[in-house]
């Protein structure tokens, strides 16, 4: 588990013409499904996006990499073969919208480890330009949260140690590989006094 986790990192570069099938999609969704929920409302539905065409529309609407600005995302050949759109049900909400968005935390993650288990990416974006709910007649009652870019992966990433400067930023080398620094196991466990 450590290993698939350790894997399960954000990717913004994929063999763009490596497809995932629709029935894969389908499992990962499953997955997501899955996942816990607040007073179990299960709030969330999926719109899975595996048309080429459709993906070429959707691309131009995603923000990608806030710490890279010299980037402008993948270019072609290195885009999404699928995504994955993440739409609040508003309808079957019953908690807060703070209780639904810890379970899509939940939920995209069980996502993106089944994915990585099966050899394909992914990356969340919620930095997207609202145009984007132009391209689809959406309910009412349903809102779009996240879309979750999926292919295989065409990049490498790493994890590194928070540099003593603490910055979080994340980069890339020379090299193009992608560096993520993560703060330390000791950083993050804390002992707090009892009162």
């Amino acid at each position: 588990m450590l290993e698939l986790i350790k894997k399960t990192r954000t990717y913004r570069r994929f063999a763009e013409h490596r497809l995932i099938s629709d029935e894969t999609l389908l499992e990962l969704v499953n997955l997501a499904r899955l996942g816990g929920s607040a007073r179990n409302c299960q709030p969330w539905q999926y719109m899975i996006i595996n048309n080429t065409e459709l993906c070429k529309d959707v691309f131009p609407y995603l923000a990608w990499a806030g710490y890279l600005s010299d980037w402008k995302g993948p270019l072609s050949g290195e885009q999404p073969s699928s995504y994955i759109l993440c739409l609040l049900n508003r309808s079957w909400l019953k908690g807060s919208d703070k209780e639904a968005h810890f379970d899509l935390g939940i939920a995209s993650q069980n996502l993106l480890l089944g994915a990585m288990k099966k050899g394909i990416a992914g990356c969340r974006i919620g930095a997207y330009s609202p145009e984007i709910n132009t391209l689809f007649e959406i309910p009412d009652n349903l809102e779009l949260a996240l879309v979750i870019a999926l292919g295989f992966p065409a990049e490498t990433v790493v994890i590194e140690e928070t540099p003593n400067d603490n910055d979080i930023r994340y980069w890339r080398d020379s090299g193009d590989i992608h560096h993520v620094p993560k703060r330390s196991l000791t950083d993050i466990v804390v002992n707090l006094k009892q009162r």
